[in-house]
């Protein structure tokens, strides 16, 4: 009786990784969609296209192997800070410390040839394979008619006939392609990855720049106006209720600012160390500026998990100052 091979499947949740799923499906693999989590792209929406297609996903946290790789890409990064290729070749290096467990053969990717300019280029590619030590397990079926024979297709685990020769940035032949497997829905290409984002790269880079780059300061990155009143000390204003709640589920052990007995936004100071009285009133300051029920001199109140005991009394920053703080 001839093997059933089972393979991971790198899975976005994007339309090209489910339709690599289900194109090995109905040719009889056994395929394990798995997903890489980091603070950068999060889980729900992969899970959601697993289930649209019939699978329950595989969940992997990479989050310390993957920031430490976002400081010094060896490949660089694209228009903003995506690290395409280091990212993928990550991806790959983690899915091949989990072949013995899940009992896989090989490896699959909704990798298109020359879809997207830095990461899918045929150099790209290789790229990857390199970075991740297994690049003779990858078989990349939407375009693998076109790419060099990897293991799997050498050894006739994988037919090359019954793979496919997509090319290009035309999404055509993939639209077909969920119009006849029956996929209803799908999110569109790079969608989710907060490293595409032309102003979450920039409060990024500026956390690196300023030796910041741990994983509570990454989650607060995603909220709010950012500040940057030195090189040890950032403020974070909410710009909504919604922000303001998730300022105050984010905060831990850092200090959350509020104007008293006026509502308003929330304000939290981002340092590694204690920040001095002058940092909290520019930090207060900065706050009433956006609060337009306060008057141009008002008390914001301070302190630790919401234990706001102290007391500045500050006027509303310049906006000219303000202006040279925005990150």
């Amino acid at each position: 009786m001839k093997k059933k091979y089972r393979c991971f499947a790198l899975f976005s949740g994007g339309l090209d990784s489910m339709l690599s799923v289900l194109h090995m499906k109905n040719l009889g693999y056994d395929v394990l969609p798995i997903f890489f989590k980091t603070p950068f792209f999060g889980s729900e929406n992969a899970i959601k296209a697993a289930e649209e297609i019939g699978y329950n996903l595989i969940i992997h946290d990479i989050t310390d192997k993957h920031i430490k790789m976002l400081q010094n890409p060896r490949y660089g990064y694209g228009k903003y800070m995506n690290p395409c290729i280091d990212c993928h070749g990550l991806m790959f290096r983690e899915a091949a410390e989990l072949m013995k467990e899940y009992k896989v053969d090989f490896f699959i990717s909704g990798e298109v040839l020359g879809q997207r300019p830095m990461s899918q280029r045929k150099d790209a590619l290789n790229s990857v394979g390199k970075l991740s030590n297994i690049k003779d397990l990858i078989v990349r079926p939407l375009s693998q008619k076109l790419l060099a024979d990897t293991l799997p297709i050498r050894e006739e685990w994988v037919d090359k006939e019954e793979m496919l020769d997509i090319q290009g940035r035309s999404r055509k032949r993939q639209m077909d392609m969920a119009n006849d497997l029956g996929i209803k829905s799908f999110q569109t290409p790079a969608g989710g990855c907060l490293l595409t984002d032309e102003s979450f790269s920039l409060r990024l880079k500026d956390l690196i720049e300023h030796n910041m780059l741990e994983l509570n300061f990454i989650e607060f990155l995603k909220i709010g106006r950012h500040f940057r009143l030195n090189d040890d000390v950032k403020v974070i204003i909410g710009r909504k209720d919604k922000e303001n709640e998730m300022i105050s589920h984010l905060a831990k052990n850092e200090l959350i600012l509020k104007t008293d007995n006026i509502p308003g936004p929330l304000g939290v100071i981002n340092s590694k160390r204690n920040p001095s009285k002058e940092e909290i009133s520019l930090a207060a300051s900065i706050l009433l500026r956006y609060n337009n029920k306060a008057q141009n001199r008002a008390e914001v109140i301070f302190g630790k998990k919401f234990q706001l005991t102290n007391k500045v009394e500050v006027p509303k920053i310049d906006t000219d100052i303000l202006m040279e703080m925005k990150i």
